[in-house]
């Protein structure tokens, strides 16, 4: 439907545009002739009434001189010369004012009778065209929705019975698992005896001894309680069996609370193994240094590709940890700014509006939602919910929404293909309109000089918002 039906009417209306207005170009010329025959006539009849009074006012002063004596001879003969001239002149007068009339009824007869009713004649033919192909083109639109009918009667059927066997409890461990914060429980404050300096008497032994249940309440270690837990995870999960999550190497899938725990216990893992092969090197070594003073005791040049794997091993988790480490004070950096831009929002918005994380749900995590200039985001912007509608407006959807207004503008640092749904293609160093502010997911949205709008990664422009649009 959209390739064959809609781009064949696309076509097919530029033709009736075109067609359209050369008829009205055609009648238009018409007209302007036939105004310029009566503009013709118009001033042929305006010169004939002009030398007719020059006429009549010649042929006056010649009788008056004729009948007056005093009158010499040679001013008579002029004014009857006078006379002859004006005479001669508004007869050719006439002659052009009859000439031009008859023109100009017959190019009136013409308009009227040929020219005018053959450009409606056309325009009424393209119309009759119009009105055949949209008939074809509403035939088109039926047969495509009727072998459509079949696929969309399976997907709802599938819709159905998807909603059928929908688990909620299994729903709500993913969730949880998936944005819960990972801290801990505090542990239970120590009894703290300060009566220990005190001299006792009779019972001081007794009074002076921890309580019994002191033991049995002292808190576990931090570091062994994380321990506890963890090894529990391994075991048993609150709801069942743990959900599986995508795992991506930095753990970016992750809230941050759970990021920065998986980041750090990653760290300590290849510290161990790095000092486990740091180790087996140095023992290598050593080795290595009692075969070469004891030959006897074996050949030194066999444990070489031992000792060069060894140490490759030794670059490779040193570069592992050092990666690690990147990402656990990216994490940090983010949840210190995270923090303070939540304590400024919550002063200016009491009531914020949710909105969708790029992958769809709720998060109000931003350490995952800045990308590097380098590296391209992986997900399409969310695009803002929208709301409820009305089965009784169903007419208010065809009216145009105004364009958001323009609040500041931004310069590409770094160009952008802008693939995913919902995105902006911009090339570098080019300027955009800002339309929306970011709101916390890492993306702005922007508007281009020709009116396409989309969102753009924040951290792949500079942003320069106008201080007077800063309330629209």
């Amino acid at each position: 439907m959209s390739h064959k039906v809609y781009n064949e009417l696309m076509r097919y209306s530029q033709e009736l545009k075109a067609e359209r207005k050369h008829h009205l170009q055609e009648g238009r010329k018409a007209q302007q002739f036939l105004d310029h025959c009566w503009k013709q006539m118009d001033n042929s009849k305006k010169k004939f009434e002009r030398e007719c009074r020059e006429a009549e006012k010649a042929q006056t002063t010649y009788d008056r001189l004729d009948n007056d004596i005093n009158a010499t001879k040679s001013e008579v003969e002029k004014a009857k010369a006078q006379l002859y001239m004006r005479t001669h002149m508004a007869d050719e007068s006439k002659n052009e004012y009859a000439a031009q009339l008859q023109n100009f009824n017959g190019e009136q007869w013409k308009h009227f009778n040929n020219s005018i009713p053959q450009i409606f004649k056309n325009l009424q033919g393209m119309d009759e065209r119009r009105t055949v192909k949209l008939g074809e083109t509403y035939r088109s639109f039926a047969e495509a929705e009727r072998r459509v009918i079949p696929i969309v009667t399976k997907c709802l059927d599938g819709m159905v019975s998807a909603a059928k066997s929908v688990d909620e409890r299994r729903d709500s461990t993913i969730v949880v698992e998936s944005f819960k914060s990972g801290f801990e429980p505090p542990g239970d404050f120590p009894f703290e005896d300060f009566s220990q300096n005190l001299s006792r008497t009779g019972s001081d032994g007794t009074i002076s001894n921890t309580p019994k249940g002191e033991r049995e309440l002292a808190p576990v270690p931090r570091s062994e309680a994380k321990h506890t837990i963890s090894k529990g995870k391994n075991k048993l999960w609150l709801f069942g069996k743990k959900p599986k999550v995508p795992s991506l190497e930095d753990f970016s899938h992750l809230p941050p609370e759970q990021r920065r725990k998986r980041l750090q216990q990653k760290i300590d893992e290849l510290n161990r193994e790095l000092q486990k092969e740091t180790d087996q090197r140095d023992a290598l070594n050593k080795m290595k240094d009692v075969y070469e003073k004891n030959p006897q005791m074996g050949d030194p040049n066999s444990l070489q590709p031992k000792i060069s794997e060894t140490s490759c091993n030794i670059q490779k988790l040193r570069s592992e940890i050092h990666k690690n480490e990147t990402w656990l004070s990216e994490v940090e950096g983010k949840q210190s700014s995270r923090g303070d831009r939540r304590h400024s929002a919550d002063n200016h918005q009491h009531t914020p509006q949710g909105r969708e994380s790029p992958e769809g749900s709720y998060n109000d995590d931003t350490s995952q939602e800045h990308q590097t200039p380098h590296r391209t985001p992986q997900h399409r912007p969310a695009q803002p919910a929208q709301p409820n509608h009305d089965p009784h407006e169903f007419d208010d959807e065809f009216d145009d929404d105004d364009p958001l207004p323009v609040i500041g503008h931004c310069k590409a640092l770094y160009s952008f293909d802008g693939q995913n749904e919902g995105t902006l293609t911009m090339a570098e160093d080019e300027v955009l309109y800002i339309i929306e502010e970011d709101k916390g997911d890492g993306w702005t949205r922007a508007r281009k000089q020709s009116g396409e709008e989309g969102y753009v990664p924040t951290s792949y422009v500079e942003i320069t918002i106008e201080k007077n649009s800063k309330g629209s």
